[in-house]
């Protein structure tokens, strides 16, 4: 038995030496000392010993595993060793790299105006959600009380997938479907593209960013509507500013408002931003949710009422920043994106 002790001494030796494979270590280490480890096995034949045999074989069988745990955790140390240092080599940072050379990226002015939205309306109780740029027309047209003449359904404003399918031409079709899915009392925000076959020019574009807003209860009034309008208006634009309410038509909403805000060059006073009138573009459409829009989504109108209005989070930006031209927004001049 001594001879077989020496034999795995001499070769275990060898192995972990040799390894530079912290997984073949492991590997090595299980071969040997293991349950089923060959210096294991050994270990159990000791009861065949004579009384002379056993203490002088023991001794000499625990210097073996003495002497083999001690050389397997120096060399485990060595290979953790060198794996650190080797990560450190690859990782290594150059701190004499001149960091002003560094352009640092940041929001764009849409994602900016975005997440402002979304922020201001969560802290007034609303819920963010989202849904498919591709949509059914059912969703975008349908059960919003668009009329089956109605111009927004023609092939020349809408693009269309298929027959029952196209790409959200507004993104109402999330009122629907959180009417849908979620019923009455409701309290929802979403936003997103939208895309209309438009003619690109200075407010134009075939692909834009909405953000939509419904809320359905009892009680809902369109007083209720104009009060959360004036609040967002001066929390996004300042106190100073003002609302003006026109009265707009559309299919989805009876009664409905056109809203828009003062100059925010001029606050009012009239200048040639604004053409000397003292408002700026409209800024949203509104109005109070359409009986049959609430019906189209079992909803009985009897019970419930509620408001809804919609933005484009384009022009948003465009008259929080004073920005011209749409098309700035979506042609990535890091001259103008850096301005903001």
């Amino acid at each position: 038995m001594r001879e077989q002790l020496q034999a795995v001494l001499d070769t275990a030796k060898k192995e972990i030496l040799s390894t530079n494979e912290p997984s073949r270590l492991e590997e090595i280490r299980v071969q040997y000392f293991g349950k089923k480890g060959e210096l294991t096995q050994i270990l159990r034949g000791m009861g065949k010993l004579s009384a002379e045999e056993r203490p002088v074989i023991g001794s000499f069988a625990n210097e073996v595993r003495e002497e083999l745990e001690a050389l397997y955790e120096k060399r485990k140390d060595e290979l953790e060793e060198e794996q650190l240092q080797a990560q450190i080599d690859e990782e290594l940072l150059d701190v004499t790299l001149d960091k002003r050379t560094q352009r640092i990226g940041h929001r764009h002015p849409l994602l900016k105006t975005k997440e402002e939205l979304e922020d201001l309306f969560v802290e007034m109780g609303f819920t963010v959600v989202d849904g498919p740029e591709i949509d059914s027309v059912e969703n975008n047209f349908d059960a919003l009380n668009s009329p089956k003449n109605h111009p927004s359904r023609d092939l020349s404003d809408t693009f269309y997938i298929d027959a029952e399918t196209l790409l959200r031409t507004q993104t109402s079709t999330m009122q629907i479907r959180a009417m849908n899915e979620l019923g009455a009392p409701l309290r929802i925000v979403s936003s997103g593209r939208v895309f209309r076959y438009d003619d690109v020019d200075d407010t134009h574009s075939p692909m834009f960013h909405q953000f939509e807003g419904l809320v359905v209860d009892k009680g809902i009034s369109l007083a209720n509507l104009i009060e959360t309008i004036n609040i967002f208006v001066k929390e996004l634009f300042g106190e100073d500013m003002q609302v003006r309410y026109r009265p707009h038509y559309f299919p989805f909403t009876e009664p409905s408002t056109e809203v828009d805000v003062t100059c925010l060059v001029c606050r009012g006073e009239g200048c040639p931003a604004c053409n000397n009138t003292g408002w700026s573009m409209e800024l949203l459409g509104a109005g109070v949710v359409h009986p049959n829009v609430l019906r189209n989504c079992g909803i009985d109108p009897d019970v419930y009422s509620g408001f809804a209005f919609g933005m484009g989070i384009d022009r948003i930006a465009m008259v929080k920043y004073g920005i011209k031209d749409i098309r700035l927004l979506f042609e990535n001049d890091a001259r103008f994106l850096g301005q903001f």
